[in-house]
């Protein structure tokens, strides 16, 4: 922590940058920093910071202006400096993830790439001319799901959980502490720790790097990382014998099928889906058959609100709500 009270940038993270970057970014005022969301890079075009939901043009200083002519101009040359950095200078080594549009790097940060596609039979088979990069910084946030814990525990069994949440609102990040609690267990509750499938497809639950989760998410947790989320779910109760399975944006008819033979199998599941309501996520066809059936027992819903974690509500699969004053519009980010 600076003597300013913020958060230093990850290093991990800004040893990704190239130099001429690196340095204007490491001028931003650390509580600043602490807050950052995305740093996207596109070339020829000026730096772009994201804080707390509102964009930003990074000046060559540090400062964080909202003209685009005072941003910092990303060059070609910081883009191949940018692209053997985050491959470790083997662009052929993170094939696989250029076809998935991004790379996962130490510290659990994201990196997603744009550029041409090469295209064979409707599938991409690589990425060439990367010109565009968008940085997601990670941040784990430990303790956040221990206010909530008391509505998703019965008798000391898990309950099917769905935590509904705008793009941005922290759905993955509550999603992360929540399985990290159920796998250490939890003395006031009075569980010992439940053994946690976690599907990762888009690898950003536990952030593997090289098979290596880059979040804490506790001793009983096992991932399968970037296998889709129906074919894992199925792969886990065949191979791992879970009690919880844990899942990030369900949506597909596919998903809600493996959803529901994971309940037949006794498998307990906490997952996201995208919505600013849980009215919104009825209205998806694909996810239909889970409320015709009543398979989630508590929605927690999340809004940006008082910004990322708004808890705005937990309700149970009947719309009764609990509002304890703790609960209230609780702003957990």
């Amino acid at each position: 922590m600076d003597k300013d009270g913020g958060v230093s940038m990850d290093s991990r993270l800004l040893a990704c940058f190239s130099q001429r970057i690196k340095h204007a970014v490491v001028r931003i005022p650390s509580d600043v920093q602490a807050k950052i969301e995305e740093i996207r890079i596109r070339i020829n075009q000026p730096v772009e910071i994201w804080v707390q939901n509102q964009s930003y043009f990074l000046t060559e200083a540090g400062r964080l202006s909202r003209s685009a002519s005072q941003g910092l101009l990303a060059t070609p040359e910081d883009g191949q400096k940018i692209l053997n950095l985050v491959s470790r200078h083997s662009i052929y080594a993170i094939e696989e993830e250029l076809k998935r549009g991004y790379i996962t790097i130490l510290g659990g940060h994201r990196v997603g790439i744009a550029g041409r596609a090469v295209v064979d039979r409707g599938r991409i088979q690589h990425m060439k001319h990367i010109r565009f990069f968008n940085f997601r910084v990670a941040r784990e946030v430990k303790g956040i799901a221990e206010e909530i814990l008391p509505y998703l525990i019965d008798k000391q069994q898990p309950l099917n959980t769905l935590i509904v949440s705008p793009p941005q609102c922290g759905k993955t990040t509550l999603l992360r502490d929540i399985i990290r609690v159920f796998s250490y267990g939890h003395d006031v509750h009075n569980f010992d720790g439940f053994k946690v499938g976690v599907v990762d497809e888009r690898s950003e639950i536990a952030s593997c790097l090289d098979g290596m989760p880059q979040h804490d998410l506790g001793p009983r947790v096992d991932v399968l990382d970037a296998c889709p989320k129906a074919e894992g779910m199925m792969m886990l109760i065949r191979s791992m014998s879970p009690q919880v399975i844990a899942c990030d944006e369900i949506g597909s008819e596919q998903d809600t099928r493996a959803v529901l033979e994971a309940l037949h199998a006794g498998v307990a599941i906490v997952a996201t889906a995208h919505g600013s309501r849980i009215e919104d996520v009825k209205q998806r066809p694909g996810l239909a058959p889970l409320f015709h059936t009543s398979v989630f027992e508590r929605f927690v819903v999340l809004s940006h609100r008082k910004g990322a974690g708004t808890i705005e509500a937990i309700t149970d699969a009947e719309g009764r709500r609990f509002y304890p004053p703790s609960l209230r519009g609780m702003h957990y980010a």
